[in-house]
């Protein structure tokens, strides 16, 4: 596993560049999404203009006027947090040895802080004196929906972040209870259908305010979707967020920390020796979720059966003499799920993106969408480590509650789809 990219480029290419360890593999991977999508993204948006279905909107901007002191003091706090905290960890003995401890401390480099804050702001003033006029005058642009897909992606970005923490949050309240403050700091602990259920709001409040028609902006959006959550998952499994699946019995690791062959005796054996780990895994030993699946002929045994060393949260055992920031690994291998998510989310993408010429009814393929996600979702939950409720005699999760609620959504809106009324803006 790779914490950080700093591991990724020691373990892959043998170089050992410190600065790396700023940079969280979960959060690379995200942030890749969110590139991926925004592609995606405009390119549907596009195609949807150019066959007449989106339009512009006028907006009246300055031209020729300098730089603004709000202009100027965004820029140089923008640089000061460059440089103090992002340059100043390369001149801060030990920062590196705790990235998130230092980001998130107050820690920094007031210096590199307020060269680089003058460095900004000095370049946005000579940015907006180039185009100095000796009258400013105001002009009047035309901007499409494709324009703006930096804006939608930083709302994406922000309030699926926040909706993500809340969720993840509420459905693991007793560990919120413990420790709010790092729950609600720390990098990891994340859930998808909170980030995306926030996230949709906020762009549904952004898309009246700027009249793009929200359901074609949401049909350009599926594909995005799809393919960014695969991407996503990618980001999970390479560092072990945690978010992976139930026991797989049929591999063991051993003091090493490599995975082996299990015998029927050995379970119960290891389950006895770390029943603390196993506990705060599944709430109690009863609990334990299990399967016994031995890897298939001709396919790695990773595929079926993994033990996440060194993983970013510090869950398992741990390894022998290892000083290291991530010195743990799993004693009973486990699903890999976040990677069978990546693979499904990469054929559905796929699926969608064949379909978005064929499918004309606005809102039948966000309908689609929803139904996939929800479909994938759901079954995924069924080999994967969650909080249950108690629900009329049943015990879901809280994804499989809303994966359930996204396809009943999903298939509401595709029949009805064709009723909608939709007016090009």
């Amino acid at each position: 596993m790779y914490p950080n990219l700093y591991y990724a480029l020691k373990d892959i290419f043998g170089l050992e560049i410190s600065g790396l360890k700023l940079i969280n593999t979960f959060g690379f991977f995200v942030a890749t999404a969110f590139i991926a999508a925004a592609w995606v993204l405009t390119s549907e948006l596009k195609r949807k203009q150019g066959k007449g279905l989106l339009s512009y909107t006028e907006q009246k901007v300055s031209i020729g006027a300098p730089a603004s002191t709000g202009e100027l003091l965004t820029n140089f706090l923008l640089g000061f947090l460059l440089g103090f905290k992002i340059i100043g960890a390369f001149t801060i003995p030990n920062a590196l040895n705790d990235p998130q401890g230092f980001i998130l401390s107050a820690n920094g480099n007031w210096l590199t802080g307020l060269l680089f804050g003058a460095f900004f702001a000095g370049l946005k003033w000579w940015e907006k004196n180039k185009q100095k006029l000796d009258k400013p005058e105001m002009r009047i642009i035309r901007i499409w929906p494709h324009d703006r897909v930096g804006d939608l992606v930083i709302y994406a970005a922000i309030f699926g972040f926040l909706g993500a923490k809340i969720f993840h949050n509420l459905e693991n309240w007793d560990d919120f209870i413990k420790d709010p403050i790092n729950a609600l700091i720390s990098f990891s602990g994340l859930t998808f259908y909170g980030g995306l259920i926030c996230a949709a709001l906020a762009i549904y409040f952004y898309t009246k305010k700027h009249n793009i028609p929200f359901i074609h902006l949401a049909d350009a959006a599926a594909p995005a979707l799809m393919l960014a959550y695969g991407i996503g998952r990618i980001g999970c499994q390479v560092a072990g967020d945690g978010d992976w699946g139930i026991l797989n019995t049929a591999y063991i690791s051993d003091g090493n920390g490599k995975l082996v062959e299990a015998q029927a005796s050995q379970i119960p054996q290891i389950v006895n020796a770390y029943q603390g780990y196993f506990i705060n895994q599944f709430g109690s030993l009863d609990k334990i979720h299990q399967l016994h699946v031995p890897a298939m002929k001709g396919l790695p045994t990773w595929f079926f059966a993994y033990n996440y060393p060194h993983n970013v949260i510090n869950e398992g055992v741990a390894f022998a003499g290892c000083t290291d920031n991530f010195c743990r690994f799993l004693p009973i291998a486990v699903f890999p799920t976040p990677f069978y998510e990546t693979l499904m989310a990469g054929i559905l993408f796929a699926l969608l993106w064949l379909l978005r010429n064929r499918i004309n009814i606005a809102g039948r393929m966000f309908g689609l969408y929803l139904m996939l996600n929800g479909i994938e979702r759901f079954f995924i939950e069924k080999i994967r480590v969650n909080t249950k409720y108690s629900f009329l005699g049943i015990h879901p999760t809280q994804a499989e509650l809303i994966s359930v609620g996204l396809f009943v959504g999903g298939l509401i809106l595709f029949l009805l789809a064709p009723k909608l009324r939709v007016n090009k803006r």
